[in-house]
Parts: structure tokens; C-alpha cells; sequence
């Protein structure tokens, strides 16, 4: 490596130099202020890095371009919003809590591996640092059962995926000798003895693992239960980091191996996930009375959104999925944001219940998780519409008629439930609720991020070109 190769790394050399430089000062002084500090400076550099970042090939395991410099920069600003909500959700709960940033950072590293590998070397690598970090997160409120047993559960089923991920990559490894994914794309474009006995059950198993991270059905059971059981900021930060960081290199992937729409056994299955995610998050979402359950069972159904726009493929299919992964992020963090400042030091604010009037308690609140609610719903003059439209139109250019329906009928569906949640945010509280309770200053932060997610919001449903032009260099060196 040069220095030029270690300059091009400096987002990820940042990061990881923040997570080192945390875990000394909490060794040297527990302070939960000065680990935040630390951590929000830390990413900061990692973002204002970013744009600078001269795009290249680092070894054979990295590649710097516009594409993983685009995600890098959307995990990081993800990251720093959770660590700016996780301050008050922690700060009101006894203990030393700077561990928490030093994990929160460690897997930020691991998402940011993912969106640049271009081997599956540096795949597993990133997949395991992100991986190994959430599962301490998942369960760090390790005084509360759920939390723990959320911990375990992600932990085993982890481990599982990441055995069907590993003997995936050495079937395919086997048969083409190769771990590179440009390699692999000129083989599977030049050699016509490939053997299909290693190579598809190498992919779909391969599949399987990606499938697990991002939820889809029919390898989504772990994620009412993680949502539930996580504190609310880091089930946050597992609903977009975390999912966002896999779905990067899944794109790039499946497009730069040509293992996508070369071989249609796999764009069958990917169709068939699709559909399945869209009907089964959707639908289940409709029988939960628990707010992290029924964002949990929706973000199911975002990932099939999300693979419709994937399975459309070129630069338009390539778009709309980024712009759509981007909105999901201001969604899911704006509505988990609620979640977070409204949560008590005993329990997190997941009931139903737990809404009832609030907008007679907590206007602003209540306003904001109305605008992230409609957004998730597809709604006008939000960034939710923007994408699921999109989405349609690039369906609509290449004739994806039936997946544009299905996306169109189980949206539909989706509906119900965030009215539901919206009807009940306007009832009127009950007798010997706290009506006039006003916001806590505890959190001025978090306050803060919401009021910023929610201008993003309306800003991209109203204004969306800039994102779209980024989007679009982005991809220029993917497609």
C-alpha cells in the first residue's frame, strides 16, 4: 500500500482511530459527556473526510469510489444521529455508559467495510466487525431481560447466517478459483464450463446470509423480537446502519459479479423474497399493538421495496433503490427518534398505549412521528412518496408490471397500521393521563436530530434533485 492508498482509507482510518482514542479516555475518565464528544468529533472528520477522498482501488479488497464514499457518508450521519439520541435514553440510567460509543463506532466501521468490498474476504471481514459490535449493543442493557435475550437470539441466528454465508463464498470459490468480484464477472462472462452444481447453491446460500441481515422474508424471524427486546436507539441503528451497510454491498454485488441478471434461477428467487416480504411484513404488521413490532414487521416490508427496485437493474433500478435506502433511513430514524426521547429509565415507550393523546402532552413530538409515519406510508410531499414513485417508474420503464402491482397493493395495506398508530397519537388521553407534561429537557439533542430529520424529510418529498444527482454519480462507477 501506498500513501495514496492510505489517504484514499482515511474515512475508515478516522473512525477506527476514534473508537481507540474513546476507549483510552474512558480508561483514563469515565465520562459519558466526553465519550459523546469524542464520538460526534470522530464522525464529523469521517464525514468531512468523505468529500475529499480522491476515489481509487485500494488492493484488491477495497474500492474507494464514488459509490462506497456515497454510503460511507450516509452511515456515518446515521451513526451520529443515533449517538446524539442514545445521550438522554442513557444519561438517565445509572452506570458508565462510554462503552456504548466505543461499540457504536466499531460497528459504524464494520458497515463502512461492507459498503467498499469488493471481496469477499473484506465482505466477511466488515460483516463480522459490524456483526460481533451489535451484538453487545443489542443487549447492553443487560439489567433488562429482553435486551438479553434479544442479544442472544440475534448472536445465534448470526452465527448461523454467517456459516451458510462462509460455505457459500468457498462453493463458489471452488468452482471458479476466485474471491474477487470483477473476477468473477470475467468468468462469468468468458468460460462456458462453470459448474452449476457448486455455483447456484454456492449463491443461494450466499443469499441466505444477506438475506438475514436485511430481514427479508423467509429469514426475517429474529426481527420483531431484536426491535422489541434492543434499547430503542440501537434498534435505530439496526434498522438502517446495519441494513443499509449490507444492501450497499448487495448492489454492488450482484452488479459487478453478474451473478444478478445473468442467471435466472436467481432473479426468480430474488422476485419470489420480494413478494414475500412486501405481503408477510406488511400483513403481520396489521395483528401487532406494539410500536417497535410494527416497525419491525414494516421495515420487512421496506427491504421487498427495496428488492423490487434492486431486481429492476441499470442505472435507473440503481437509483431509485439508493434514493428509497436514503429516505427509509430519515424515516426509520425519525420515527425510532420518537421512540427514544419518549422512552422511560424502567421501559421503552413501545405500546400502543404509550401513544394515546400525545399530541394533547407533546405536540411536537406527536407531529414529527405523524410526518415519519406518512412518509413510511408513501404519502404526498414526503420523501417516502418520492421513492416508492420513483421505484414505479423505474418498474414501469422496463415492464416489471407485477411486482409495480404488488409494491402498489401491500403499500396499500401498509396504510392501515401507521393510521392506526396516527389515529391513536390524536385521541383523546385518558382519564389521569399527564396532558400539559411538557417535552424533557433532558434531551435537547434528540429534539434537535428530529427537527432535522423532519426537514429532510419534507425538503427531499418536495425538492429531491440534489440527491438525486449525488445519487447518480454515485452509481456512475457501479453500473
Amino acid at each position: 500500500m501506498t500513501a495514496t492508498d492510505v489517504l484514499a482509507l482515511l474515512p475508515l482510518v478516522l473512525v477506527a482511530a476514534t473508537s481507540v482514542i474513546a476507549m483510552v479516555a474512558a480508561a483514563v475518565r469515565r465520562n459519558h459527556a466526553l465519550a459523546l464528544g469524542i464520538t460526534l468529533a470522530g464522525l464529523a472528520a469521517a464525514f468531512c473526510s468523505v468529500l475529499f477522498v480522491h476515489p481509487r482501488q485500494v488492493t484488491a479488497l477495497l474500492r474507494m469510489d464514488n459509490y462506497a464514499l456515497f454510503f460511507m457518508g450516509l452511515i456515518v450521519a446515521a451513526s451520529f444521529a443515533v449517538a446524539l439520541l442514545a445521550y438522554a435514553y442513557l444519561a438517565q440510567r445509572k452506570g458508565n455508559h462510554e462503552e456504548f460509543y466505543i461499540l457504536l463506532l466499531v460497528a459504524t466501521l464494520g458497515g463502512m467495510v461492507l459498503s467498499a468490498s469488493t471481496h469477499f474476504a473484506s465482505f466477511f471481514l466488515g460483516l463480522e466487525i459490524l456483526s460481533v459490535a451489535l451484538y453487545a449493543l443489542i443487549a447492553y442493557l443487560h439489567e433488562r431481560p429482553r435486551p438479553v435475550e434479544a442479544g442472544i437470539k440475534y448472536l445465534v441466528l448470526a452465527a448461523a447466517s454467517a456459516a451458510f454465508l462462509l460455505f457459500g463464498i468457498a462453493l463458489i470459490y471452488a468452482d471458479l478459483g476466485t474471491m474477487d468480484f470483477a473476477r468473477i464477472a470475467q468468468l462469468l462472462a468468458t468460460q462456458a464450463d462453470l459448474n452449476p452444481t457448486l455455483l447456484l447453491p454456492g449463491v443461494a446460500l450466499i443469499v441466505t446470509g444477506i438475506g438475514f441481515k436485511l430481514a427479508l422474508v423467509p429469514f426475517h424471524m429474529w426481527t420483531p423480537d431484536v426491535y422489541e427486546g434492543a434499547p430503542a436507539p440501537v434498534t435505530a441503528f439496526v434498522a438502517t446502519v446495519s441494513k443499509g451497510a449490507m444492501f450497499a454491498l448487495l448492489l454492488r454485488y450482484f452488479n459487478q459479479s453478474g451473478f444478478n441478471h445473468g442467471f435466472a434461477p436467481v432473479v426468480l428467487v430474488f422476485s419470489i423474497v420480494a413478494i414475500a416480504s412486501m405481503f408477510t411484513g406488511n400483513l403481520l404488521a396489521l395483528l401487532q399493538n406494539n410500536v417497535k413490532r410494527i416497525l419491525a414487521y414494516s421495515s420487512i416490508a421496506h427491504m421487498g421495496y427495496l428488492l423490487v427496485a434492486f431486481q429492476i437493474g441499470g442505472p435507473m433500478g440503481a437509483s431509485a433503490a439508493i434514493f428509497y435506502l436514503v429516505a427509509y433511513f430519515v424515516m426509520t430514524l425519525g420515527a425510532f427518534g420518537v421512540v427514544t426521547v419518549l422512552s422511560e429509565r424502567e421501559r421503552d415507550a413501545d405500546l400502543l398505549e404509550d401513544y394515546r393523546g400525545l399530541f394533547w402532552r407533546r405536540p411536537a413530538l406527536a407531529l414529527v412521528f405523524t410526518a415519519m409515519l406518512l412518509s413510511l406510508a408513501g404519502i404526498p410531499l414526503t420523501v417516502g412518496f418520492i421513492g416508492k414513485f420513483y421505484i414505479i417508474a423505474a418498474g414501469a420503464s422496463m415492464g416489471a408490471w407485477s411486482l409495480i402491482l404488488i409494491l402498489v397493493i401491500t403499500s396499500t395495506i401498509g396504510l392501515f397500521y401507521y393510521l392506526r398508530i396516527v389515529v391513536t397519537l390524536y385521541a383523546q388521553p385518558a382519564v389521569g393521563d399527564r396532558a400539559h407534561e411538557p417535552v424533557s429537557r433532558r434531551a435537547p439533542a434528540a429534539i434537535l436530530v428530529l427537527a432535522a430529520l423532519t426537514v429532510i424529510l419534507v425538503w427531499l418529498g418536495v425538492y429531491p434533485a440534489p440527491l438525486l444527482v449525488a445519487i447518480r454519480a454515485a452509481i456512475g462507477s457501479l453500473v
